[in-house]
């Protein structure tokens, strides 16, 4: 097993990438920290995994609420011992508005989640893996962190913002054996689908259909993983060949 003694941490485990990863960790012998704002979800994908790993801790957490965050890695820390893997996964997205008719308010509320979310969960985790000498950090960004979506402004920026971060922290902590990297998912299928396999026609990549959750935690698995050994500093597209649209 891939992952077998490996403690990871997972925000936004409820449903979609998240949900979908923390079964795909919990197949490969992880012990699985697991974060969402909503708990009653997260309760469900607890029994879920718990098909394959004993160790599944579950917690409600508000990512942009930094003393949220610190109080639960402490406890998780505390019961697992430590935390190898974490997976910045909680985000915001759906806000389909114009620049000019996104309010600061909404602007504010995607850079607490999307931005300051991952750094107050990475500054929270990092220093635990930089005693080791070990540790894995992915962050899941967006393909509209690299191109810039229409009428998506804000989520774009942050998103942008998550990348660039990806890229500089790796610099800083790469010969302190942790690695830090981004994945930058297409169109994914609805979230709310349980179905970790369902994908649908999508005219937004050259291969025709949306990715799927499964295909998503794939490739965030590999690079939890130790046979992503060499690889940092990286934003890697999962988009079936991105229509730049």
């Amino acid at each position: 097993m891939k992952l077998k003694d490996k403690s990871a941490l997972i925000t936004g485990a409820s449903v979609g990438i998240g949900r979908a990863t923390a079964l795909r960790f919990a197949k490969e012998g992880a012990k699985l920290i697991l974060l969402d704002i909503d708990y009653e979800k997260l309760i469900k994908v607890k029994d879920e995994a718990g098909k394959y790993t004993k160790d599944v801790l579950i917690y409600k957490c508000d990512v942009s609420n930094e003393e949220e965050v610190e109080k639960v890695v402490k406890e998780a820390e505390g019961a697992l011992g430590r935390i190898d893997i974490l997976v910045n996964n909680a985000a915001l997205w759906r806000g389909w508005r114009s620049f000019l008719d996104t309010p600061f308010s909404e602007w504010r509320k995607f850079i607490g989640v999307n931005i300051m979310g991952v750094v107050y969960m990475t500054k929270a985790v990092l220093p635990g893996m930089v005693e080791r000498n070990y540790g894995r950090i992915i962050n899941v960004a967006s393909v509209a962190g690299v191109y810039g979506n229409g009428n998506m402004t804000h989520y774009s920026a942050t998103k942008g913002a998550v990348i660039s971060m990806t890229k500089a922290l790796a610099k800083e902590v790469a010969d302190k054996g942790v690695l830090v990297n981004a994945v930058s998912p297409g169109t994914v299928s609805p979230s709310e689908n349980l179905d970790v396999n369902f994908n649908e026609p999508s005219d937004f990549s050259y291969i025709g259909r949306s990715g799927t959750d499964a295909e998503n935690a794939n490739l965030i698995l590999f690079l939890a993983s130790d046979e992503s050994s060499y690889i940092s500093g990286q934003n890697i597209q999962i988009d079936g060949c991105r229509r730049k649209m």
